[in-house]
């Protein structure tokens, strides 16, 4: 059996939509922020120590205040309509 398969017009809307998204998520550096042209230039450090990263916060970095308290008291638990079921 030979199939004569061809994409609709929503097929390749879909096609270039996803080939697009592909294409702009690899786009940008990886890096700081660019200074504005008449920001006076700074000296920038490159010694960074274990101690200082892990004292930095960031998304990846897991440990970053992890020994201080919370900032807020827990609050009361307030009732939700699936809690039987969840419990």
């Amino acid at each position: 059996m030979i199939s004569n398969y061809r994409p609709s017009s929503s097929g390749w809307a879909i096609i270039l939509l996803s080939v697009t998204a592909l294409a702009l998520g690899g786009c940008g550096r990886k890096g700081g922020l660019d200074l504005p042209p008449n920001a006076p230039p700074q000296a920038q450090v490159t010694s960074d120590t274990e101690a200082e990263r892990a004292a930095q916060p960031g998304v990846f970095n897991s440990t970053y205040g992890s020994e201080a308290a919370p900032a807020a008291p827990k609050g009361r638990k307030k009732p939700f309509v699936l809690d039987p079921l969840l419990d």
